[in-house]
């Protein structure tokens, strides 16, 4: 190994020293509720990068059209979806 691939190395673990890791018994993992310990906003922060992410690994790019023109749908409880057949 050269000394290019050993430095490479020692950064990767140097960063990876800085991950939050937690240990938890098999069955007694906390669920995944982030409310109790993170704000709407931080919660809303997290998901840009998994945005970003999967329309990455879908091989597309990232929708840009104005607000206005964003597809939604209103799904109201106990109404049939389209295509549900309810």
């Amino acid at each position: 190994m050269d000394d290019s691939e050993d430095s490479a190395r020692a950064a990767r673990a140097e960063a990876r020293r800085s991950w939050p890791i937690r240990k938890f018994r098999l069955g007694e993992e906390p669920d995944d509720d982030l409310s109790a310990t993170t704000t709407a906003k931080e919660r809303l922060e997290m998901m840009w990068p998994m945005t970003v992410d999967a329309w990455t690994l879908a091989g597309k790019e990232i929708p840009d059209y104005p607000r206005d023109k964003t597809p939604v749908g209103v799904i109201r409880p106990g109404k049939p979806r389209r295509g549900d057949g309810m």
